[in-house]
């Protein structure tokens, strides 16, 4: 069976930009790759991206313009969130609260007493990249990410697959 990839933010920034260093590593995994692996991309991915894009280079359109060409041509089969996403999201979120969250926010709180919940920061990840997890495990891919994702890796070690093409 042929496995299929998700690729996270940083490694379809690596494979873009031919400046960086990452960029060759990128390549070279990449042409190690079955021919007809799949290749992912999420809409939270892009949406990271454009927030670049717009952040570092709003009046140059050109950069903006070639990445979406880049994207297009290789990655054109973009994952959008859909209902049953959230349901591994929050699998992935719920044991991570079970595990990271402190003890004083989780002891003897029942789910209707979470208005403010534990955030993101406290439980050592960054959302969009819980979101993007989530859709590598309801796709059943491997989520290709140079971020350290340390905690969500040990939560979700037994339904998700790690690679890291920057190295």
């Amino acid at each position: 069976m042929v496995r299929g990839y998700l690729l996270d933010t940083n490694i379809l920034s690596y494979w873009f930009n031919e400046t960086t260093s990452e960029h060759q590593n990128v390549v070279r995994h990449l042409a190690m790759l079955d021919a007809n692996a799949p290749l992912r991309i999420s809409a939270i991915s892009l949406g990271e991206m454009e927030y670049g894009h717009r952040c570092e280079s709003d009046t140059d359109t050109a950069i903006q313009t070639a990445f979406k060409d880049f994207v297009n041509k290789r990655l054109p089969d973009i994952l959008r969130i859909q209902r049953s996403t959230s349901l591994h999201y929050g699998q992935i979120r719920a044991s991570l609260f079970k595990k990271y969250a402190p003890k004083s926010k989780r002891n003897g709180l029942r789910p209707c007493q979470l208005v403010d919940p534990v955030t993101a920061t406290a439980l050592g990840i960054q959302e969009n990249d819980l979101w993007i997890a989530a859709q590598a495990i309801e796709r059943n891919l491997v989520l290709v990410t140079h971020d350290r994702t340390t905690h969500i890796k040990e939560v979700a070690a037994d339904l998700l697959e790690f690679e890291d093409w920057a190295t």
